[in-house]
């Protein structure tokens, strides 16, 4: 089983890239990323799919928070989110390519699937795919990661060379009422880490004292966490994680 790479705890990772609140870098496009790594800092990016086939960089799953379009992202062609124009003036859903392009092992690089299920089902595979095709030969430090179990159990098939992760929270938010009550009390407990042969976990830092989050770090997951806005908040995560997904200010 791949573990992750020292470099991960080197350097707080900048959540979605270094944005600067959508004002003039948006998250997880170009600039973000180059100003993350001019920073030093490692990277967590989002992928969705376009709708023939490319791995996007890109959180939401419509276009109208960020950008100047509306509607779901997938029922885009690559060549029409490479072509969309951002609301901070930048053009262009990047592809994984190039931002592996860009970032071309420099820092670290955190990669989130998107649940294309919509429940945190079985019903996945073809974002894993082209995920798994962009990375291949991929030389720089590199993790996978999703919500969604299947998601990471599909990606330990394809690219098992790649360290993996789950993205685990209390499944208490408000946006996590799309996904059934029963699924939720079920992802809450974390019952898929061994099964996908996860080596980390990125949890929600104001639960990070979750017994099930103890009970993993004794049996040796590695512990990060998202997404922390604060230095207060930082100290406080870090009394448990190894290291923190950042946004909104600047770690020293």
């Amino acid at each position: 089983m791949p573990t992750l790479d020292p470099a991960f705890f080197k350097a707080p990772i900048a959540h979605r890239a270094l944005h600067d609140g959508n004002r003039t870098r948006a998250e997880n496009n170009m600039k973000a990323i180059e100003s993350a790594i001019a920073g030093g800092f490692g990277i967590e990016i989002d992928l969705q799919l376009s709708s023939d086939g490319e791995a996007m960089v890109f959180h939401d799953y419509s276009l109208h928070r960020l950008t100047e379009g509306s509607g779901p992202f997938a029922q885009r062609n690559v060549t029409e989110l490479t072509e969309l124009r951002f609301k901070t003036g930048e053009v262009g859903v990047p592809t994984l390519e190039q931002v592996l392009d860009a970032v071309a092992g420099q820092v670290p690089l955190l990669i989130e699937i998107k649940d294309q299920d919509g429940a945190m089902g079985p019903k996945v595979g073809l974002l894993e795919e082209a995920a798994a095709r962009a990375l291949a030969g991929y030389q720089g430090p590199v993790a996978l990661m999703s919500f969604n179990p299947y998601s990471v159990a599909k990606l330990a098939e394809l690219c098992p060379e790649i360290p993996r992760g789950l993205t685990t929270s209390a499944w208490s938010g408000n946006g996590d009422k799309m996904v059934p009550e029963s699924r939720r009390a079920e992802l809450r407990e974390i019952p898929d880490y061994h099964r996908v042969d996860a080596c980390f976990i990125s949890h929600q830092w104001d639960d990070l004292s979750s017994p099930r989050v103890a009970e993993l770090k004794s049996t040796g997951a590695h512990i990060l966490c998202w997404t922390i806005k604060s230095p207060e908040a930082e100290v406080q995560a870090r009394q448990i994680a190894e290291n923190i997904t950042f946004e909104g200010y600047l770690p020293t």
